[in-house]
């Protein structure tokens, strides 16, 4: 106020805010973004703990606007700040764009619009155009549960966002289409797009199971893990079939239901690992034995998930098993335990989920010859016992089955492929599942590999032979506790491919069959 009461022209020109979001070590955060525009000499600034990728939108953003066809920040004599809340947490990628240049258009009173109940989501180029971004469906979720009624996403991203139900998914092409769809005094509104409808398609895979001559222990034994998400080590001597068993064991695993295949597809999309819209089969990661441990376990200054996370109800392929280095292979202790993953850094602390089932491969020896008839190994003792230390003792009794895969005579590989095909496997599999489904609609497993203890005492009644075969089999191979119940868990899984109520003697001695006697095995 000026003196005798007259008003004065107040320095602020323009305040305006809008919401976006972002996700951030897998979680996502709704974030305010609010442009104050004052009077003074140009400065355009992003406040608010913005990474590299944000604080260059400032350029994006304003050859965006002008090549929209309005009055770029940058012509103007004014004070422009940008700030992003809550300013204590991390702000990183370009998906603050569209949000950034509509809230600058609100504030220089160059359009009106309401967006209270809208979430804007985008990468701007410089002509103006939207580029689609990782994390789309987590954000689409987010912005449901927060309680938006619509949100704006690129053109490229409509079908993934369009799989969450309850919310106005409006796809645009341009900067110019959502300005048109948000001012207030425009009559070009752009319509929610229909819900994208799940399908799930049969998946192409390289090796089918009626490919494998012979190993019926091993494609047993594969089958047993499948059906109830057990982790599996196949051993033998190189070139036995090891890989190829590994690369057919997806194909005999059911397709994912609804809310597991919106959560996978939801991890990789925010790791920008898909270019698919909806993944419907499980995740099947093979990294090679040369991986970083946080390129395995997951890490880095801002915690990113790794391949264990990447493999969530899937599969995690680590063939030469003894080859990764020993921190990979011991960080792999967790996840096979509790099914998740805790990072931990002096700036931030993550918590992925990691549910998948191990598949490994190793040779008997460094030379791989070692047990093998007609080849000589050429390993010292010394040599072979480096090689089974690789793999310790806490990380092996996590496994649930060892197999053994021996060589295949050459008569048998130059047999015309008349195994059962994946089909027929992956029918009982699922059969299998449905049961267990059914067990544990009240509990929190899924799987026979997921329950726990107390599980184990409500939904498992061995009669008494068994349990006393149970017991002095565990003596006699001196099982651990975990051992123990990891036996347990697999013959129950038997009984189901069987199709039995009953975990009988005959499903107890196979299960006890597959938990490793000696390393020489």
């Amino acid at each position: 106020m000026t003196k005798g009461g007259d008003n004065e022209t107040p320095d602020i020109k323009g305040f305006a805010t809008v919401k976006a979001a972002q996700t951030s070590m897998l979680q996502t955060q709704t974030i305010d973004i609010e442009v104050d525009i004052l009077r003074g000499l140009h400065s355009f600034t992003v406040v608010g703990l913005a990474g590299k990728a944000v604080d260059e939108s400032r350029d994006r953003v304003s050859a965006a606007i002008k090549n929209a066809g309005f009055e770029t920040p940058k012509k103007k004599n004014q004070k422009v700040v940008i700030a992003l809340a809550p300013a204590d947490i991390k702000k990183s990628g370009p998906v603050f764009d569209l949000a950034i240049a509509i809230c600058y258009l609100l504030a220089d009173r160059q359009i009106k619009a309401d967006l209270a109940d809208t979430l804007l989501l985008g990468e701007l180029s410089l002509d103006g155009k939207l580029r689609p971004i990782n994390g789309v469906l987590p954000l689409t979720q987010h912005a449901k549960e927060e309680g938006f009624t619509s949100v704006v996403v690129p053109r490229a991203n409509a079908e993934e966002a369009a799989l969450i139900d309850g919310i106005d998914v409006l796809a645009a092409e341009t900067l110019k289409e959502v300005i048109d769809h948000v001012d207030s005094e425009k009559a070009a509104k752009i319509q929610p797009e229909p819900p994208t409808e799940i399908e799930h398609e049969a998946p192409k895979h390289a090796v089918d199971f009626a490919d494998v001559r012979g190993n019926q222990t091993a494609k047993r034994g594969l089958e047993i893990a499948a059906a109830g998400g057990h982790n599996i080590l196949l051993f033998g001597p190189p070139g036995t079939g090891k890989t190829m068993l590994a690369r057919a064991f997806s194909s005999i695993l059911p397709p994912l239901e609804t809310e597991a295949a919106l959560e996978v597809t939801g991890i990789h999309s925010a790791a920008g690992e898909t270019d698919k819209t909806l993944i419907t089969h499980p995740p099947y990661r093979a990294p090679h034995h040369t991986a970083s441990y946080v390129a395995v376990a997951g890490g880095g200054t801002v915690p990113k998930p790794g391949e264990v996370t990447l493999a969530h109800r899937g599969v995690l392929f680590l063939d030469e098993f003894p080859e990764f280095s020993r921190r990979v292979i011991e960080a792999l202790r967790q996840p096979l335990e509790d099914k998740l993953v805790r990072i931990t850094r002096s700036r931030a602390k993550a918590e992925f989920p990691a549910n998948f089932i191990l598949l490994a491969a190793m040779n008997p020896c460094p030379c791989g010859n070692f047990g093998s008839e007609g080849k000589e190994c050429t390993c010292s003792p010394q040599a072979r016992e480096k090689y089974k230390r690789k793999i310790s003792g806490p990380i092996l009794d996590r496994i649930d089955m060892w197999i053994e895969v021996a060589e295949v005579e050459h008569e048998k590989l130059a047999e015309a492929a008349d195994g059962e095909p994946s089909e027929a496997v992956r029918q009982r599999v699922q059969a299998a599942r449905d049961q267990q489904s059914s067990r544990f609609s009240n509990a929190g497993a899924s799987t026979n590999s997921d329950m726990t203890a107390a599980d184990i005492d409500e939904y498992i009644d061995l009669d008494k032979k068994t349990k006393k075969l149970l017991t002095q089999s565990a003596q006699k191979l001196d099982l651990s506790a975990r051992g123990h119940h990891k036996a347990v868990k697999l013959a129950r899984t038997i009984a189901d491919l069987d199709d039995s109520n009953n975990i009988t003697q005959e499903h107890l001695l196979e299960a006890l069959q597959y938990r490793p006697k000696s390393w020489s095995a």
